[in-house]
């Protein structure tokens, strides 16, 4: 199972860095975030519902937090 999200997580990040455009402040903090969010429910040891939707949650809150210090 971690095997599995170790490749899903491996193939997220290469089509972001795929991208053909520099990210804005809030694309970042949503990558940043998620990849954070996943991390810390996989060490924490949760349920794969429960990391995804740490990784869910961590994206979200990277994207606003990106996206303030973007506007500033």
């Amino acid at each position: 199972m971690t095997k599995t999200i170790a490749i899903v997580l491996i193939g997220l990040m290469s089509v972001t860095a795929a991208c053909d455009r520099p990210m804005t402040s809030g694309e970042k903090g949503a990558a940043v975030g998620a990849a954070a969010g996943t991390g810390i429910g996989l060490v924490t040891g949760g349920s794969f519902g429960q990391v995804v939707g740490a990784g869910l949650i961590g994206g979200a809150v990277g994207y606003l937090g990106g996206s303030a210090i973007g506007d500033k």
